[in-house]
């Protein structure tokens, strides 16, 4: 089970994600104050239909409600487009630093490798000594 898992994690090029993590991170930054600035549309209210209204009267006041409609459709999927950027920043913020960390653990695995080199070298030459004398 570990060994699909160990191969996705060595296909995967980490030192482009660790470089290119503060590229997505400016990115999703730059995407949430560019969309957090934009306010949403205003809603326009629609006038009642009067029953004794001229056939262009009515082909407007049809229009203005299909208009308010739509409207509120573009103000719910700008509130959409808000949140959705909202979260692109947090998980562009989350990835930076699970980066972060992730060069950190590399660099204590190398440490700890060259530790482990020193400490079997110096064990073998320990034995190498004692069977000798």
């Amino acid at each position: 089970m570990a060994i699909p898992w160990l191969a996705v994690l060595q296909s995967v090029p980490w030192t482009d994600v660790i470089k290119n993590a503060p590229k997505v991170a400016d990115g999703a930054k730059k995407l949430w104050s560019t969309i957090g600035r934009k306010s949403p549309a205003s809603k326009v209210e629609v006038p009642n239909e009067y029953p004794a209204m001229s056939p262009d009267a009515k082909t407007i006041n049809a229009l203005q409600t299909q208009l308010a409609a739509v409207e509120a459709s573009v103000a719910d999927l700008h509130e959409q487009m808000l949140a959705s950027s909202e979260l692109i920043k947090s998980l562009a913020d989350q990835n930076t630093q699970l980066i972060k960390r992730i060069e950190l653990n590399r660099v204590r695995v190398v440490w700890l490798t060259g530790v482990t080199v020193i400490f079997g070298i110096v064990a073998i030459s320990s034995f190498v000594l004692t069977l000798i004398r």
